[in-house]
């Protein structure tokens, strides 16, 4: 089975051709009673195009929302165009579109959305509306190896630029909220703290590569929730981004070997705090698999502390390569085929959500 995903939910304008083994059951149609939610397959990209706003946001130092509904609009139909190409196929050829319908930037959503919709109803297609967590739950799916892929239970660490949360994946559709950030983000956090230090945008990759040359132990900065009780897995880090400010305040902007310590002794704060709350969760819950996904697990550091605590604590760790933890379009039509398997098309009148949230069991 073959889709052609769509992901304009934030600055990336992304499409993918996805080969995934098996067919839906009938001709697209609801099959929610007449099965379990089917086991996890592995799914491989023909084609996974991805066109980046950076340069376009870059001096206001973070994405503009109009700006980027603009941007999709000028690049989306080139990169459906390129991404059909290096698949080697049309879009005769394709059994089902989907495309992002939340969470992210309401005008950006929608332009994914209406070019999904009139895609599917001029060639006759069946489209399916994905939530953008989901597919980062699932895109392990699609980027390791065949024995890599991990089997549910596990555990979800999700971290990206407007995301920190945990979810317990008992199943394909099956998922349960154990924790989420109470404030700013993890990747939020690092574009506030890169625009404090006068880094360029997106701010993440210049503080992890600052960071390889620092001490990370050279500033106590503070674990938000550190307090808090062991069954309780939620995050914060508005205080640590309020911490590296008053820093700045008394010290001022540091160069050379100062900002590389800042930097590291940031990054290490944030590590921190999310790889004790995942393990925490997984020992409660029972989980012995634990897959970091979203745009943030692609920090070299996190990817390494996941590793390292994983293999001190006996769980099983699985990261996709960093081309699949930012957003994209393979992810997006991964989970389409579970989506059309169990819930069947989405009706035309597909809309943007800018508030989706994940079906949670």
């Amino acid at each position: 089975m073959r889709v052609l995903g769509l992901e304009t939910s934030c600055d990336e304008t992304a499409a993918a051709v996805v080969e995934v083994d098996g067919e839906v059951d009938g001709p697209l149609a609801p099959a929610r009673a007449a099965t379990a939610p089917p086991a996890a397959r592995r799914g491989r990209a023909l084609s996974d195009v991805v066109h980046t706003q950076a340069d376009v946001h870059a001096r206001f130092g973070g994405v503009v929302p109009e700006l980027a509904s603009r941007d999709h609009l000028q690049r989306i139909l080139p990169v459906v165009d390129e991404a059909l190409e290096r698949a080697g196929c049309r879009l005769a050829d394709i059994d089902g579109l989907s495309v992002t319908s939340g969470p992210g930037l309401v005008g950006a959503l929608l332009v994914g959305v209406q070019v999904a919709r009139a895609l599917a109803l001029g060639a006759r297609k069946p489209v399916v509306g994905v939530n953008h967590i989901e597919g980062h739950l699932l895109a392990v799916l699609l980027a390791q190896p065949p024995d890599e892929v991990p089997s549910p239970p596990w555990l979800g660490l999700v971290v990206s630029g407007g995301h920190t949360s945990l979810y317990a994946v008992r199943a394909l559709g099956d998922y349960r909220a154990l924790g989420h950030t109470l404030d700013d983000a993890a990747g939020e956090a690092f574009d506030k703290v890169a625009r404090l230090l006068g880094l360029p945008y997106p701010g993440g990759a210049h503080i992890d590569r600052l960071a390889g040359g620092g001490d990370p132990a050279a500033i106590a900065f503070p674990r938000g929730l550190s307090k808090r009780r062991r069954d309780q897995f939620d995050f914060s880090f508005s205080g640590l981004k309020t911490a590296v400010l008053q820093h700045l305040r008394e010290r001022g902007l540091p160069k050379g070997q100062a900002l590389a310590d800042l930097c590291a002794s940031f990054q290490e704060a944030v590590c921190d705090a999310l790889t004790l709350r995942a393990v925490r969760a997984a020992r409660a819950g029972g989980l012995t698999q634990l897959v970091l996904c979203g745009g943030v697990a692609a920090n070299s550091s996190l990817r390494e502390r996941v590793l390292d605590v994983c293999i001190q604590d006996g769980l099983q760790a699985f990261i996709p390569n960093r081309a699949m933890c930012t957003d994209n379009a393979a992810m997006i039509g991964a989970t389409a085929w579970y989506r059309l398997r169990t819930d069947g098309p989405t009706p035309l009148d597909i809309g943007a959500c800018p508030n989706l949230r994940l079906p949670l069991v």
